[in-house]
């Protein structure tokens, strides 16, 4: 039996999650679970339609971007989770997706403004996006190149990576993580909406005002500070 069975199954949960909530198409996308202690995660196996994997084709791979255990070629996108594990970690489980409105910004290469309460509710600050990768970046180790621009992007905005938990990579699609697998999704959901949101309301009407800033800081501190008061205790 594998010793990597908990995070395998963590993975698998989270791919199927992602297409139940229709953040998917066909085979695009992806979603992992780490492990820290050990230096692993496991991730989808590249290719594979959702409706086919089982928890033990999850593939095992190690920060270092090694194959560690499974018989399948892991998702393309392998490198860009591994340096994204690597770097920071507080991140557990992260998602990669093409869902439509969060890809639709990214192509656009325009951060999500932050609009109204349900942005406010878990994000105090515009959703970023990167700016378009070099040719010599794409030309390179394009996966690798990928993680590194989401890192580069943090730093140059001074972002942290725990309160803002979410990115749109610019002429591509978002990733977005959590501190497991399960508020990866979650992430994505969220986001997901969110865009969509801020889609229509541009739509509707082009110079919607940004949300007044005691409106931000009231919906986001009464989830997210330290006298949050949302929820049960």
């Amino acid at each position: 039996m594998s010793s990597f069975k908990e995070i395998k199954e963590q993975a698998y949960r989270a791919n199927m999650k992602i297409e139940e909530l229709d953040l998917v198409l066909f085979t695009f996308g992806n979603a992992s679970a780490a492990d820290h202690k050990n230096g692993v995660f496991a991730i989808k196996p590249s290719g594979v339609p959702y409706s086919d994997l089982t928890p033990g084709d999850m593939v095992i791979v190690d920060f270092e971007n090694n194959v560690v255990e499974g018989d399948l070629r892991p998702s393309s996108d392998t490198k860009t989770h591994a340096v994204l594990y690597k770097n920071w970690s507080g991140v557990g489980g992260i998602v990669h997706t093409h869902s439509t409105y969060a890809t639709a910004w990214a192509q656009t290469l325009t951060d999500i403004p932050i609009l109204g309460t349900t942005h406010a509710d878990h994000l105090a600050q515009d959703i970023p996006c990167t700016p378009p990768m070099s040719d010599e970046a794409i030309k390179g180790d394009y996966e690798h190149e990928t993680g590194l621009q989401i890192l580069n992007e943090f730093e140059k905005r001074n972002l942290s990576y725990q309160e803002v938990q979410m990115v749109l990579v610019g002429s591509h699609a978002p990733f977005i993580w959590g501190e497991n697998a399960e508020k990866a999704i979650y992430n994505s959901a969220v986001l997901e909406e969110v865009a969509k949101m801020a889609a229509i309301s541009l739509q509707i009407r082009p110079d919607t005002p940004r949300i007044k800033e005691a409106l931000r800081r009231k919906h986001y501190e009464r989830k997210h500070g330290k006298n949050a008061y949302y929820g049960q205790k």
